[in-house]
């Protein structure tokens, strides 16, 4: 499994020998506030934040990269800061090939899918549904502490060889992902976690102590912190948030900068050394590496600056300094 961080809740999955592309918000900075939103429904605490424009930073690579060789693309659900809207006309996700298939949370959201020219739309179930060898379904989301925020989803995945992944998708912690949880035992789990606000519905997704009580609902998982550093909303940024969790003791966690990739590979732990190499490296050269890999065992973790097409002497070299360290 291969989680490329490429901003906000933007990010490409490339699970099963299929690459998902996930919550795509692909516009350049700086296109809107939140004053500009039509009928001004929300308000953030600190009034000047409204006046902001989002998304506070640029895409870290290419449009064409970042759709290329996308097989699926899953909408959590249709806010302007997980899929481009257009607020003339309400349609959506206007970068986007309208021939690949979609994946959305309700029929809400479906005939807005329609009405933007996308071909190929499914509803995701909350049963399991094949896309290729991965098996994929819809888990509950609670967007707002007071009010929610609309409806969005989580999704969960599983497949032969992989981790099972949980995408929380916008939710704080509640009761339904402690239930994911215990339920699914993900062994890598995605977290939208600023901590964004509104007046109106309280705290939108996760913070620093929602993060950590998944680490204490799963501590064999790796937690994947995404969501972060690009929204007026937001109430923590990824510097607060490594402080924050380094005095909760949070440290089975990963929270990549915009273009980093990190790599979770699904090695027996019983296996010995030689056997965690030769694992590794041929999972990660089935995979493409771009610019940073993080590559993840359990909860071992090594950052290796190797550039994309890198000799396999090298990764192998990078891999076995980290696994005799």
């Amino acid at each position: 499994m291969k989680i490329t961080q490429i901003r906000n809740a933007t990010n490409r999955l490339v699970y099963a020998g299929k690459t998902f592309l996930i919550d795509p918000w692909l516009s350049p900075s700086h296109m809107f506030t939140f004053a500009d939103v039509p009928g001004h429904p929300y308000h953030i605490p600190d009034q000047v934040k409204e006046h902001l424009p989002m998304p506070f930073y640029d895409l870290p690579m290419s449009t064409e990269e970042i759709l290329e060789d996308v097989d699926c693309v899953i909408v959590t659900h249709l806010h302007p800061d997980h899929i481009d809207i257009s607020f003339a006309d309400g349609t959506v996700g206007a970068p986007l090939d309208k021939a690949v298939p979609i994946l959305c949370q309700n029929e809400e959201d479906a005939v807005v899918l329609k009405k933007s020219g996308f071909q190929e739309i499914t509803i995701l179930p909350k049963e399991w549904m094949k896309i290729g060898d991965a098996s994929i379904r819809q888990v509950p989301a609670l967007h707002g502490t007071y009010l929610p925020c609309g409806n969005a989803m989580g999704v969960l995945f599983e497949a032969k060889d992989e981790k099972t992944f949980y995408l929380a998708g916008d939710t704080i912690w509640y009761e339904e992902v402690a239930a994911t949880i215990e339920k699914f035992r993900p062994g890598v789990i995605a977290l939208n976690a600023c901590a964004a606000e509104t007046l109106e519905n309280g705290r939108l997704i996760m913070g620093d102590e929602d993060v950590w009580n998944v680490s204490l609902a799963a501590p064999d998982a790796r937690l994947y912190i995404t969501h972060m550093d690009n929204v007026p909303h937001a109430s923590i940024t990824r510097h607060m948030m490594r402080g924050r969790l380094a005095s909760r003791g949070v440290v089975n966690y990963d929270m990549p900068a915009d273009g980093e990739s990190v790599v979770y590979c699904c090695i027996l732990m019983d296996t010995n050394q030689s056997n965690y190499l030769t694992e590794i490296c041929v999972q990660v050269r089935q995979i493409r590496l771009h610019v940073v890999t993080r590559l993840c065992c359990g909860n071992f973790c090594v950052v290796n600056h190797l550039g994309e097409g890198a000799e396999e002497g090298a990764l192998t070299t990078a891999i076995t300094l980290w696994l005799t360290r």
